[in-house]
């Protein structure tokens, strides 16, 4: 599935630097290519839609971090499976501002969840995700647990 099929834009993030009330940050993937490949990646063997639980969400650098333009993958993969669902290119500052303002709004809270996915298949919502967990990794593979969301208790 091509990447440029995807298009994704970040809410409620804002509230850190504003001084308001802790909101979820919220990513808004919107899908606007065939939709055959995009909901067999979604459908179990059953029929039915994968669950929040059943997916991961991890971000995986291109380029060096600290580099001043520094970009990535974010990947959605089944769980059960391993197999990658869909992958979209963003911009590395982008994803670990996100990654910042849910830690907060988690701290926040208390919530047990620390943000939240939609999809959109050309206009229409299609799945919507609380999630706990979004790992981070360098271009060669390696864990960034300090930008990663990982839950306590949670072995790695």
């Amino acid at each position: 599935m091509r990447r440029d099929y995807f298009t994704l834009d970040a809410e409620n993030v804002d509230w850190i630097d504003e001084g308001g009330d802790p909101q979820m940050p919220t990513v808004r993937v919107d899908f606007q290519g065939p939709e055959t490949d995009l909901r067999q990646g979604f459908t179990k063997p059953d029929g039915s839609t994968l669950e929040s639980g059943e997916t991961d969400i991890s971000f995986r650098l291109q380029t060096d971090p600290e580099d001043a333009h520094a970009e990535g993958v974010v990947g959605v993969t089944n769980r059960v499976t391993g197999d990658f669902i869909f992958e979209l290119n963003v911009d590395a500052a982008d994803v670990f501002e996100f990654l910042g303002a849910a830690r907060r709004y988690a701290e926040e809270t208390e919530d047990t969840s620390h943000y939240r996915v939609e999809l959109y298949l050309d206009g229409e919502s299609f799945v919507s995700y609380e999630k706990d967990t979004f790992l981070v990794y360098t271009r060669e593979g390696d864990l960034l647990r300090s930008q990663s969301l990982i839950p306590g208790g949670v072995e790695l």
